[in-house]
């Protein structure tokens, strides 16, 4: 098998405000259909306004985790950035949950415990149209 480089793309409607999207299966399917069959997979969201992570999506835990958010960086504090936006507090939290993600890639799939789950999380306050890329590396089949 060759070595390569793979990229996918996808988009995520967001509802605004701590939406959590649960975007595991896209992940799966940008990696299943790009050949990578051994490597790794990078996903990206390309704004400063959402970030990405791993979690279990029970709702009970869904509605933790916004509310520890909330707590950490709330929306009621001033903010300079918000005499441009409003939105100072998105960027924060964004920041401090981050980006991105690195992914294991095996026989072409990537790899997550049971209850894990791949969720992007919208902190601006309004709805948007979100940007996902997932760059991927390793052996790749036909290649």
């Amino acid at each position: 098998m060759a070595h390569g480089v793979a990229t996918s793309r996808f988009q995520v409607k967001t509802e605004g405000r701590e939406d959590v999207v649960d975007i595991t299966d896209r992940v799966a399917e940008g990696v299943a259909s790009a050949g990578v069959t051994d490597g790794l997979a990078l996903v990206f969201a390309l704004h400063t306004t959402v970030g990405l992570t791993i979690i279990e999506c029970e709702p009970g835990l869904l509605e933790d985790f916004r509310d520890t958010w909330r707590r950490i960086v709330p929306r009621e504090m001033e903010y300079r950035h918000n005499r441009i936006d409003d939105n100072g507090h998105s960027h924060i939290r964004a920041s401090l949950l981050g980006p991105s993600l690195a992914l294991p890639v095996s026989d072409g799939r990537i790899e997550l415990g049971t209850w894990q789950r791949i969720v992007l999380l919208e902190f601006d306050p309004h709805p948007k149209t979100r940007h996902v890329v997932i760059k991927m590396i390793g052996e790749c089949a036909g290649l």
